[in-house]
């Protein structure tokens, strides 16, 4: 098949490069660009002075649990209000009486007082069977009495080495179980069908190719907080052909475990890696966020009055033994992708990747915050800094959960994304889905701006740390070739005669100023020179 785009405007992966004439696709490449005639039988798309860019690819994301909770009690693209969450989970609890457990997620922690909802409220909608919905990060969840009752939680129950219970004053539960703790009783959740499984990773597919995503990094492939092993549905889906999008899987490093571990991810890479999808990344959560405690910093929390708490945070994995997991993971070959959100997460990353290989193309994620003796290294130890640019705002969770409990100073070097990019460090974006919304176009509207997209309709709103932005080339450049670069697929992510043609047309140009970067919409998405999205 032969595809001509004209009249588009291109960017070209690294650069913009206006109206260029043609694009030129044929067997799954690119074949030539510029003032070129139309190939005989070939299919003429018409751009219409829209933007013709590489496809964008998601460098940390979780495709099937986005997926899943697309297909279950999904309260991620509700109002961030306690009323509207309940009328959605009561009424899908009426809508699905033959579920045995209420599941789904994706509430925003700045709904609620504190950040933590109460069992009591959720026993108002849902009171006869178990309830476990994580929130937006998943990195905490919330819970009715029936599920509490079930994983016998009461007062008595001390908090996991890696998780807090939500306490009341006299110490009984609350309703809200942070990080670890989620494993009280996500273990009780029943086993997700294969089959469900599989139409959450379809489903996720469908909608982030919708976005203009051809491909992605899967930052959890394993069992992990009540979601089962998503590997098997990722091999299933390669085998058969229905894997369209070009996926990295980060296979889970169990916290609880050490080395021992290393063989069984070895044989799990062998095991499921195929087709379009690849397993050669390992992922290693070093710290949890900011919002519940858990980001590890290197100056402890402050409370509500500005003074100095007991608590920096969790280092989920051992930093001292942590380079030595590292180095071992790097020399058979796995990339290892981080999670670092506190500054001494960061620097407990950046420590153990000294003396590996930057051929791994090793990466941290988050990066909320990153001491600025850290910022530099990123460049000289060849570690990609992966961005979730939407978190970049002054969002209620923002204002309400996290600046009261940092401080000025390091509230003041939150997202330091231009200085990571002006100190030489490789850029490479995602969305964090289902964190998040994993819109490309509204991620890069903040990484420009620092306001998400409609905040200037909401009064009081202004420029989160406005010399932290990047411009635009470079906030596509992450999304584009640098995330496609991460993932090792060097032949795409770029237009160029040769490149793959892995593609998104875009119905504006956000580089003629045509149309605020948020509102750009996706008219067709390709991969491999074939229309996925339309």
């Amino acid at each position: 098949m032969t595809t001509v785009f004209e009249n588009a405007r291109v960017f070209d992966g690294h650069r913009y490069r206006g109206l260029v004439g043609r694009v030129v696709v044929g067997d799954g490449r690119v074949r030539a660009v510029g003032e070129v005639d139309v190939p005989a039988g070939a299919t003429v798309v018409d751009v219409g002075g829209g933007l013709l860019a590489p496809g964008f690819v998601d460098a940390h994301v979780h495709a099937v649990q986005g997926g899943l909770e697309r297909i279950r009690c999904d309260l991620s693209g509700l109002d961030a209000e306690q009323p509207v969450y309940l009328d959605a989970i009561r009424r899908y609890a009426a809508e699905h009486q033959e579920v045995p457990w209420i599941l789904g997620g994706g509430w925003a922690m700045s709904a609620f007082p504190g950040g933590t909802p109460a069992a009591t409220a959720l026993d108002e909608a849902v009171a006869d069977r178990p309830v476990f919905l994580p929130n937006r990060d998943h990195h905490g969840a919330w819970v009715n009495s029936r599920a509490l009752a079930l994983a016998g939680i009461d007062r008595h129950t001390p908090d996991p080495v890696d998780g807090r219970i939500e306490r009341d004053p006299d110490g009984e539960p609350t309703g809200t179980l942070h990080e670890g703790a989620m494993r009280l009783v996500a273990r009780l959740v029943p086993p997700t069908d294969p089959d469900e499984l599989y139409r959450g990773l379809l489903e996720g597919q469908r909608y982030l190719h919708s976005l203009g995503v051809t491909g992605w990094q899967d930052a959890i492939v394993g069992a992990y907080a009540g979601m089962d092993d998503n590997g098997p549905a990722y091999a299933r889906a390669a085998a058969s052909g229905d894997l369209t999008a070009s996926v990295v899987g980060a296979l889970w490093w169990s916290r609880g475990r050490g080395e021992e571990q290393i063989p069984d991810l070895v044989e799990r890479r062998e095991q499921l890696s195929g087709g379009r999808f690849a397993a050669t990344a390992v992922k290693i959560m070093q710290d949890g966020v900011a919002e519940n405690g858990t980001a590890a910093l290197l100056e402890p929390y402050l409370d509500r009055c500005g003074h100095a708490t007991a608590n920096a945070g969790t280092s989920f994995v051992d930093p001292h033994r942590l380079p030595a997991y590292v180095a071992a993971l790097d020399g058979l070959g796995f990339q290892v992708h981080v999670h670092g959100l506190g500054d001494r997460g960061v620097r407990e990353a950046l420590d153990a990747f000294e003396g590996t290989d930057p051929a791994r193309r090793h990466h941290v994620a988050h990066l909320q915050l990153v001491h600025p003796d850290d910022v530099a290294r990123f460049g000289h130890l060849g570690v990609s800094a992966n961005l979730q640019a939407l978190w970049a705002c002054l969002d209620e969770q923002m204002v309400e959960l996290t600046l009261p409990f940092l401080g000025e100073e390091r509230s003041g070097r939150q997202y330091p994304f231009g200085d990571l990019h002006r100190a030489g460090a490789h850029l490479v974006a995602g969305s964090d889905w289902p964190v998040s919304t994993p819109d490309p176009l509204a991620a890069i509207h903040t990484a420009v701006h620092r306001t998400s997209y409609g905040a200037a309709d909401r009064s009081g709103t202004e420029p989160f740390l406005p010399g932290q932005a990047l411009d635009l080339a470079t906030a596509f450049a992450a999304y584009t070739s640098g995330s496609s670069w991460v993932n090792h697929r060097d032949e795409a992510g770029w237009i160029g005669p040769g490149a793959i043609a892995d593609l998104v047309v875009l119905d504006a140009d956000p580089f003629a100023g045509e149309a605020e970067i948020g509102a750009v919409g996706v008219v067709s998405t390709w991969v491999d020179g074939e229309p996925v999205h339309q």
